[in-house]
């Protein structure tokens, strides 16, 4: 018999996917720019160019593209622990914070345990929640767009392993504060993992959200969760880490997938925590540009909720989705639609914000 012929045999069994990987949602990213013309505002990033520090970083490591990267990220790691005064040995790498997360669920969920968060909020958790065989608990958002976190503390339950917390929250831009997490925290049993997950953190005004770090020395289950994606402008190399009791980090660095932070992304990311004060002149601009537009949208009678992020929230119904999108994508700009809860628009330069802005104040109430 043939291959073609074996392969269409009416009687012939092929392999199939574990259920819940043929169940599961694709990951929808933010749609690229075609054209001169597109204001590419669907994905968070960073609209700035790479900081030249990194840039140099990575052609001065470019050689060195026939060897494997130190799996360990030693050097990236002790980096990382000096700039948060923290050891090495209480830090994981993985590719994006979402590979960290993946490592998380990975190190932490068996088939049937839970995973808590707020819903809706960043689109990965469920996938990686499920792609593990654990069950995802999604809890909805209150009326401020933010956690509802007795609601969530309500939800623990025996087979509750890990908490997520997205603070600012993503896509609606909400912090929690750190009096809010810390009950939590003291009604959450200890041997249930919380993950802070700070993303977006350098954008956030002081006070505005936890001291992360302050949380963690105090409650050895904590998780601190961030990314040089967003405001280090890094996402095309993938690199981001977790703090984390050192039993926890360690076994998070077992269950990352050897060399999954290239050796370029490893020097960009030391490089960029050395040029923190060129990113934090960058963050300044974006940050007023953030409130620019904000002020201008609710004097349009638009209602907005304080983004902490480099993002803007439109609570829409589908009605009112359906006409934002069709009118965005009639003029060249990309953003970002949550099916029955809104669109989220990326800050970027004040042209392609101006864009925004005009195109909102014709469809304003």
């Amino acid at each position: 018999m043939s291959r073609d012929q074996l392969l269409t045999a009416p009687d012939t069994a092929l392999p199939t996917l574990r259920g819940a990987v043929a169940g599961l949602p694709s990951y929808v990213p933010g749609r690229r720019s075609a054209g001169t013309d597109i204001a590419a505002l669907a994905s968070n990033e960073s609209h700035f160019e790479p900081l030249p520090a990194a840039t140099a970083a990575v052609a001065a490591a470019a050689g060195t593209m026939n060897r494997y990267p130190d799996s360990a990220a030693v050097e990236l790691r002790e980096r990382i622990a000096r700039h948060l005064g923290v050891t090495a040995g209480e830090v994981a790498v993985g590719p994006g914070s979402v590979g960290v997360l993946q490592q998380i669920i990975t190190g932490l969920c068996d088939a049937g345990d839970e995973v808590i968060f707020a819903w809706r909020s960043f689109e990965a958790y469920p996938i990686l929640v499920e792609l593990a065989g654990a069950r995802p608990v999604r809890i909805p958002l209150d009326d401020a767009e933010g956690h509802d976190l007795e609601a969530m503390a309500a939800a623990v339950n025996d087979r509750t392993r890990v908490i997520l917390l997205c603070t600012p929250n993503n896509p609606t831009g909400v912090p929690i504060s750190h009096e809010r997490i810390e009950a939590f925290l003291q009604a959450v049993p200890s041997s249930v993992l919380v993950v802070i997950d700070e993303a977006y953190v350098e954008y956030a005004d002081a006070g505005s959200g936890p001291d992360s770090l302050a949380l963690y020395r105090r409650y050895p289950n904590v998780c601190i969760l961030r990314t040089f994606s967003k405001a280090y402008g890094l996402a095309g190399l993938r690199v981001g880490y977790a703090v984390a009791a050192p039993a926890i980090a360690e076994g998070l660095r077992r269950t990352a997938l050897p060399f999954s932070v290239s050796a370029l992304a490893q020097k960009a990311a030391i490089a960029s925590l050395d040029a923190g004060g060129e990113m934090e002149a960058r963050i300044s601009l974006l940050k007023e540009e953030c409130a620019r537009m904000a002020a201008e949208l609710e004097a349009q009678g638009w209602r907005l909720q304080p983004s902490q992020g480099n993002f803007l929230w439109i609570r829409a119904d589908a009605e009112l989705l359906a006409t934002l999108v069709d009118a965005f994508n009639g003029v060249g700009i990309m953003v970002r639609a949550y099916q029955g809860d809104g669109v989220r628009i990326t800050v970027a330069d004040p042209a392609s914000n101006n864009r925004v802005l005009r195109l909102l104040a014709a469809h304003a109430a």
